[in-house]
């Protein structure tokens, strides 16, 4: 049976081709659990769709609404072959659980860089997901925005000890129904807790105790429109066998 639970998912493994983000909105905290329900039970009840799927994950949000959605497969079309011939009976079972479900679009990323700072034997929990979906003036923007941070990050003084790690992800051109909004860049970024993470965005320099000139380019950074940030809660992962 697929989707025994299992730790958070690697980000950066080699042979993921294709990453796809996806937000699902059902109104209320009760048909939030109902929906993380239906979901489980419609990967639990069939055999694993394709050996092309890496992994399923699927997270809770805090806000009581959303549920958000991360996808590893090997290609962008083994995806697609997956819409052919299997997603829409995944899709009515859990609809037919809990009607009414918004559906905010699925996006295609490919993972750029990351920041990590996990030890041996690190004790740290990861207790929130902070996806953080950024907005630049142009696509070139965002590989010097993403470069500035990651430099930002390394070279802090006095680091936030509750940011795990950081990955960010830039949008690609996808096909059919995929989004392909070249400007867009996402930052999936796992935290001690959603407390740790809304005390570094309250802080002068967020994500870092200190305010440094890196920091002090990335707030003044040209072309940044601006960003949306959701926390979640991992909820599960389903693998393939």
């Amino acid at each position: 049976m697929p989707g025994a639970p299992n730790p958070l998912p690697d980000l950066a493994r080699p042979d993921v081709g294709a990453a796809l983000f996806s937000t699902w909105s059902v109104g209320t905290p009760e048909r939030q659990r109902a929906t993380a329900d239906a979901i489980a039970a419609s990967w639990d009840s069939r055999p694993w769709p394709s050996p092309e799927l890496l992994s399923q994950n699927l997270y809770v949000g805090t806000d009581g609404d959303t549920l958000f959605h991360h996808a590893q497969w090997t290609s962008e079309e083994a995806y697609h072959a997956f819409v052919r011939t299997q997603r829409q009976e995944r899709v009515d079972q859990i609809d037919a659980a809990v009607p009414g479900i918004r559906r905010n679009g699925i996006a295609n990323y490919r993972r750029y860089r990351g920041f990590d700072t996990r030890t041996e034997n690190d004790p740290r929990v990861p207790g929130c997901i902070a996806v953080i979906e950024l907005d630049f003036d142009d696509p070139d923007l965002r590989r010097q925005w993403i470069d500035l941070v990651i430099e930002a990050l390394e070279t802090d003084p006095d680091p936030s000890p509750d940011l795990i790690s950081a990955d960010f992800h830039l949008v690609v051109d996808g096909a059919r129904h995929l989004a392909n909004d070249r400007t867009r860049a996402l930052n999936y970024a796992q935290w001690t807790s959603e407390e740790a993470y809304d005390a570094a965005i309250a802080s002068a320099a967020p994500g870092v105790g200190s305010v440094t000139p890196q920091w002090e380019r990335i707030r003044q950074f040209p072309g940044f429109r601006g960003s949306t940030i959701k926390r979640y809660r991992f909820e599960r992962s389903f693998v393939r066998p």
